[in-house]
């Protein structure tokens, strides 16, 4: 299958090579002419514009955005206005669901098709494949199949077999790694809260760690508060290596997890954060689930307060804040702002 991608940036790009890698035939558009020059020698064609990449594809043209939630709305509508009935836009980016149902119903009186597919994966998603949650007709996302497989954990074998009932070869595609949730909207509700579940278990693991590293320092209150070590205690935090205990806990605990790879290797690297300012940036999914939480009446305390830490992190910045700040980096290549 034949596939415009427009955006190639650290995901886009990647999405891009894992395709062609794939076989399948791959137009990359980015704003910054740069940009795609790398991904000629991983099979892509480039184009210099939007209506170049568009001209470039066999019909029905399949378009993926992979560009800043800030820019989709205008991509959209340029990329649109170059498109036919029976063409497929698809938004991967992480756009507010409730724009996609939007989006989906308005392209749809032009006879476009829109498919949202919230995707995670981050700088690795190249080696480990993407988790695809997608949104859309049936009928578009049995279609584009093949191109989901490719980008799946699972996929890098070949184009789909039948399928019924969401299975692939018998298999269920969320064992594969994509999964098609619901009609248009759905893909971007399950990657929103997705992102609103990273935040709650990034600011875990970050406040853990720090009640390590301070264990023993004392912050010159008297009375036995915060940050005084009992006269009493059996443990001196000053003996505690977060790093190692890090590493320790990625072999066989019930916390092990990627997530917890990753910190361990940003500690092992970086044992006293000192090059993150703990700056933590929050790109609007976690509000969007707890805005969504108010609405259905759930009380989500994990989720809300680890948002509230990432605003905090942005007037007092501690080590739970430069650990939040590594992981950024370290799962999606996030550059920080220096304050």
């Amino acid at each position: 299958m034949q596939v415009g991608m427009v955006g190639a940036g650290r995901m886009g790009a990647n999405l891009a090579r894992r395709l062609t890698r794939a076989g399948h035939g791959c137009v990359v558009y980015d704003s910054v002419p740069e940009a795609v020059e790398p991904l000629r020698a991983d099979g892509a064609r480039t184009a210099s514009s939007l209506a170049e990449l568009v001209a470039g594809l066999a019909t029905p043209r399949v378009v993926w955005l992979m560009v800043p939630v800030e820019r989709t709305g205008s991509v959209l509508d340029e990329v649109a206005g170059l498109l036919d009935p029976g063409d497929v836009v698809i938004d991967g980016g992480n756009s507010y669901y409730r724009d996609s149902v939007a989006r989906a119903r308005e392209l749809g009186v032009a006879g476009i098709r829109f498919v949202d597919v919230g995707t995670s994966g981050g700088v690795y998603g190249l080696q480990r494949g993407f988790c695809l949650m997608i949104g859309g007709e049936t009928v578009t996302v049995r279609w584009l199949d093949p191109v989901f497989r490719a980008l799946a954990p699972g996929g890098m074998d070949g184009a789909a077999g039948a399928q019924s009932n969401g299975q692939v070869d018998g298999v269920d595609t969320a064992e594969l790694g994509y999964l098609h949730c619901g009609p248009a909207g759905a893909g971007h509700f399950v990657k929103m809260v997705h992102n609103g579940i990273e935040y709650g278990q990034m600011a875990a693991l970050a406040e853990g760690l720090e009640i390590l590293q301070r264990a023993g320092i004392g912050d010159g209150a008297t009375g036995g508060g915060a940050g005084v070590r009992p006269d009493d205690a059996e443990v001196d935090g000053s003996e505690l290596d977060v790093a190692r205990i890090a590493e320790v806990w990625r072999r066989g605990s019930v916390i092990s997890s990627w997530l917890l790879d990753l910190t361990a290797g940003v500690l092992r690297d970086d044992p006293q954060l000192e090059g993150f300012s703990g700056h933590v940036a929050d790109s609007g999914e976690g509000r969007w689930t707890v805005q969504t939480a108010v609405e259905e009446g759930v009380p989500a305390y994990v989720l809300t307060a680890a948002l509230y830490e990432r605003f905090s992190s942005r007037r007092s910045r501690g080590y739970a804040d430069r650990v939040l700040s590594g992981m950024r980096h370290a799962f999606g290549g996030h550059q920080e702002r220096q304050h």
